[in-house]
């Protein structure tokens, strides 16, 4: 039986890949439209940087808790 902690840190545990999962497709779709045109390509770029160090940043989070 779990107790309440438990499933409080499940359930921010799936929150939290939600969000990996969001920012994943999130960058995919910044990507779709850079193949598209070269201006929106500039003006995503540092969007999209970011994006892949916040799911960076999650993957360890999610890793080391996990273990934890």
């Amino acid at each position: 039986m779990t107790t309440p902690t438990e499933k409080n840190h499940n359930k921010h545990l799936d929150l939290l890949h939600d969000y990996k999962i969001h920012l994943v497709r999130q960058v995919q779709e910044l990507e779709k439209m850079d193949e598209k045109s070269e201006f929106l390509k500039k003006w995503n770029e540092e969007t999209i940087k970011d994006r892949k160090k916040e799911i960076q940043i999650i993957d360890k989070i999610l890793k080391n808790v996990i273990r934890f």
